[in-house]
C-alpha cells in the first residue's frame, strides 16, 4: 500500500517498521496519543514543520523494500 499525505499516522506506523524512527527524527514524539488516531501526515507536517514530500519518499521507499 502506498503511503500518501492523507494517510493517518497510526496507519503509517502499522504499515512501516521505520516510520516511528522517521517521525521521532522530525519532532513527532506523541505517536501513541489520541491525535495520532485521526491526524493525517499532511496535517502533522503543517503542525510540526517538516517536509512532507521528503517524508513520503522515505516512508514509501522503506515500505517497498
Amino acid at each position: 500500500m502506498n503511503i500518501t499525505r492523507d494517510t493517518i499516522i497510526k496507519d503509517v506506523v502499522k504499515m512501516n517498521t521505520k516510520a516511528e524512527e522517521l517521525f521521532l527524527e522530525r519532532g513527532m514524539h506523541c505517536l501513541q496519543c489520541p491525535t495520532a488516531e485521526t491526524e493525517s501526515l499532511e496535517h502533522a507536517a503543517l503542525v510540526h514543520g517538516f517536509d512532507l514530500d521528503e517524508l513520503l519518499k522515505e516512508l514509501n521507499d522503506e515500505s517497498n523494500n
